[in-house]
């Protein structure tokens, strides 16, 4: 018979009163209104693709499928095989960052995905979260030990990765990936005058952008100015948010949508607004914000300097990716061509968003951090 008490040395006991349900359920509900809007946003972009209605919410099903198996598999892992997980893991999707650049699918002028056993693949999704683990390790060890030179090495990491995202090129996800590792820095303890330095290194970096990468000058152009292909989606999606309302046209009455090209994936949030609308838009801004706000919360009350950097790591990634993709939608940023975590269609994302949500639970689970006695 098993013991449900908190004394149990049960594995999975254990993790029932020791796993934070709130990020959990809150994970869980973002992915159940992921399928819902693809049952509605995919059947005219299958369509398009020749395919029966629904092959795309099957094939999203499936990954959604596994991308729970994988969540809840690494919420039960403790901090010490989660640190060995990111070390492992930045050296093998090293390897399959360096091997898009020779083998990947060109798709509008980037390569980004790999075929890989018969799946297309986007390593770069499933870096993110596994960068951001194996810096905050990097960084706290160098905190703990005087040889140790972990900033150093976390920098290093930081610059490949930025070096192969840049070769690809994607620069919305570089721009991410700075963005959560100059947090981690800031938490680390950076110095001001190199985080003012680090200001004005990113105006430059973002200039110098601009001039020579010219998929990057025509999302800017495009947000200024208004021309292309994109300010075609970015015109749809604004007519779709109107066209819902606060109420929404009702599940599968949107027509708007049906006109935007990447409904299923970079403007899915549009998809919500139509048919839901405005009240949908808000319960997905509300479930996001719960996570960042209380894996914020937890690591302020946090004393192993691992676990903060990785909870504020995980969680800004979380955050920033969601709020980029919907201000984009609404045109308040230039699209960046970045998916709504849990939400966007896309096996790479799901899988990458539940790794990084798989993470933040093992890291929060209570009494891991003390637990953790073995440095490595």
């Amino acid at each position: 018979m098993v013991n449900f008490s908190r004394q149990s040395h049960n594995a999975v006991v254990k993790w029932l009163w020791t796993v934070d349900k709130v990020t959990l359920f809150v994970s869980l509900a973002l992915l159940v209104i992921g399928i819902i809007l693809d049952i509605t946003a995919s059947p005219a972009i299958a369509n398009r693709l020749k395919l029966d209605d629904f092959a795309l919410v099957r094939k999203q099903a499936q990954f959604a499928v596994l991308s729970v198996i994988v969540m809840l598999g690494l919420s039960l892992f403790s901090l010490k095989t989660i640190r060995r997980i990111s070390i492992l893991g930045f050296g093998v999707l090293l390897i399959f960052l360096v091997l898009t650049l020779f083998f990947g699918v060109e798709i509008k002028g980037a390569r980004r995905w790999i075929y890989i056993l018969g799946f297309s693949l986007q390593p770069s999704e499933l870096m993110k979260p596994i960068f951001i683990v194996l810096t905050a390790w990097l960084l706290e060890r160098g905190k703990k030990l005087d040889y140790f030179q972990g900033q150093a090495f976390a920098i290093a990491a930081y610059l490949v990765v930025v070096c192969l995202l840049l070769l690809q090129p994607d620069v919305g996800m570089t721009l991410l990936v700075t963005a959560v590792f100059g947090l981690q820095l800031f938490l680390a303890g950076l110095p001001w005058f190199f985080v003012g330095a680090a200001f004005v290194g990113g105006i430059v970096s973002l200039t110098v952008l601009y001039f020579t990468f010219p998929h990057f000058r025509a999302r800017v152009d495009q947000f200024l100015y208004g021309s292309d292909e994109t300010s075609f989606q970015i015109n749809r999606a604004m007519a779709a948010f109107q066209n819902g309302n606060l109420v929404g046209k009702g599940p599968g009455e949107g027509t708007v949508k049906l006109s935007i090209p990447d409904a299923h994936t970079d403007f899915v949030f549009a998809v919500a607004g139509e048919e839901y609308g405005v009240w949908l838009c808000l319960v997905i801004i509300l479930l996001f914000s719960v996570i960042v706000i209380r894996a914020l919360k937890l690591s302020m009350k946090e004393s192993n300097l691992f676990v903060m950097y990785a909870e504020v790591g995980l969680a800004a990634s979380l955050g920033v990716q969601a709020f980029v993709n919907m201000a984009s939608s609404l045109h308040i940023i230039p699209t960046k061509g970045m998916t709504l975590p849990f939400i966007s269609y896309g096996g790479s994302s799901l899988l990458g968003t539940a790794i990084e949500v798989g993470m933040l639970l093992a890291i929060t689970r209570k009494n891991t951090a003390s637990e953790d006695k073995d440095m490595y």
